[in-house]
């Protein structure tokens, strides 16, 4: 019998991460049972995907004009926008933006300096703009899971993605927002929204594609949401009409609904993230995290001397090398082996011709089965969605955003490929929605501004 040579152990290893189309059906059926789950009123406080409200009732009508102020805060940087929106036959929306670095040290600071560095930034893209004495309308992009009570109220449920500013969780920040801009006594704003980056992904899409009923991030985190009957949302007053619901899908699994499909891998990344044993979903199929999982499979494997000659590099040792671009690069189909060796050169690892196979391989495994599990949840809305509408058929858009899904060679395909096989009776089209978060969020302000001015008459 032939020895068995390097590559057999290799997919031996990565066997556990390709998953069967039964496991994927599975997946969406309990995807589905936390949606009810998160929905209910009696078993919303246990649910671990949490179908927050969002107090957006309507997408866009086409009517909405007007200067709007956009922050955005999600990330490592931070951004300011003025958006003018002309209605009318040539709707056009017209931005201008800054980007301001949010320092590691702000991040994981106090609330007070974090918010004070947000109205700084504030102060100086008004400054440059020129606007610093009329009071504008203000939507705040806050992508961090947010109980929402109105559209102008957002209580931090938990910080992700490193941030760890003190004083802010359990604290509403639309409130922290206005605190800052007092303390700073410069200039006024008219704070009418605080939205989720997923629903300004979906109302931005629903600007140009009415159909557009869904939004989904795939970038650095994963969430999605979509338009829900108000009937079937138990946490919010009133059965009439639809509301947008974000889903805040980035935890289904904390409660061990998904340990069968977990690899010991995917626990090593958990166990030494900011967050252990939350999110987990999000740390199977996010940007921020692929990466990692690659780099823990490239451990384990050095270690049993299938790569790398068994020496284990400094770099290797170090969380976050392998950033979202990386793996893009390693798996583009035009990138000869050479050009993957030279990439982990840049990284600091010495390959072979060998090692690039497995580690192109690696990455090719690991973003496959993110692809899908994000294809399962998305199958479990859309059809949610088709029900909901009592329709055999039904065509639906989602608007889309986020690096993985953009940057990434296979990752949409992959993933429009398993909604197609999962939700058969539903014809999806995904819309890659351009800046939800700064253009999305003046939108629901303007859209905000209306529904108020309607009530108001």
């Amino acid at each position: 019998m032939p020895l068995e040579g390097p590559l057999d152990t290799v997919i031996k290893t990565l066997a556990e991460f390709r998953l069967t189309n039964d496991q994927l059906l599975e997946v969406k059926k309990r995807m589905r049972t936390e949606i009810q789950n998160g929905l209910g009123k009696k078993t919303h406080d246990n649910a671990t995907v949490k179908m927050w409200p969002t107090y957006v009732r309507s997408t866009p009508d086409g009517s909405e004009k007007g200067d709007f102020l956009a922050l955005d805060l999600g990330g490592t940087n931070f951004r300011v926008l003025l958006v003018k929106i002309r209605s009318g036959k040539r709707r056009t929306v017209e931005m201008h933006n800054k980007i301001y670095a949010i320092p590691m040290e702000v991040m994981q600071g106090t609330g007070e300096e974090l918010f004070d560095h947000i109205v700084q930034c504030i102060s100086d893209f008004l400054d440059y703009m020129g606007m610093k004495n009329t009071r504008l309308p203000l939507g705040f992009t806050f992508s961090f899971p947010c109980r929402q009570t109105s559209l102008d109220a957002g209580i931090l449920v938990t910080w992700t993605k490193g941030f760890k500013a003190t004083d802010c969780e359990g604290e509403d920040v639309v409130g922290l927002l206005r605190e800052g801009i007092k303390r700073r006594e410069e200039f006024d704003l008219d704070v009418v929204a605080v939205v989720n980056d997923t629903v300004g992904t979906m109302m931005t899409c629903a600007y140009e594609e009415a159909t557009c009923e869904v939004g989904l991030i795939a970038g650095t985190g994963s969430n999605a949401c979509y338009m829900e009957e108000m009937r079937n949302i138990e946490t919010v007053e009133g059965d009439v009409g639809r509301m947008c619901v974000n889903m805040e899908w980035g935890a289904f699994g904390d409660n061990g609904c998904l340990d069968d499909i977990r690899t010991e891998y995917d626990r090593a990344v958990d166990d030494l993230s900011l967050n252990p044993g939350k999110q987990r979903y999000e740390k199977m199929c996010s940007g921020m995290y692929l990466g990692e999982i690659v780099r823990n499979i490239l451990i384990d494997l050095t270690k049993r001397g299938f790569l790398f000659r068994g020496q284990i590099s400094e770099t290797l040792k170090t969380r976050g090398i392998f950033e979202t671009k990386f793996l893009s690069q390693i798996e583009s189909d035009r990138l000869a082996l050479l050009q993957v060796r030279s990439i982990l050169q840049q990284l600091g690892l010495d390959s072979t011709c060998d090692d690039s196979i497995i580690v192109k391989e690696v990455c090719g495994t690991v973003s496959h089965r993110a692809a899908q599990l994000c294809g399962a949840g998305m199958a479990a809305v859309v059809d949610k969605i088709r029900e909901n509408r009592g329709l055999d058929q039904m065509d639906i858009t989602v608007g889309v955003d986020g690096t993985l899904y953009k940057l990434h060679p296979h990752f949409s395909g992959i993933m429009h490929q398993t909604v197609k096989e999962l939700a058969p009776k539903c014809n999806v089209t995904f819309f890659l929605s351009e800046d939800g978060s700064g253009k999305g969020a003046a939108l629901i302000t303007a859209v905000g501004c209306r529904m108020r001015e309607q009530e108001e008459s």
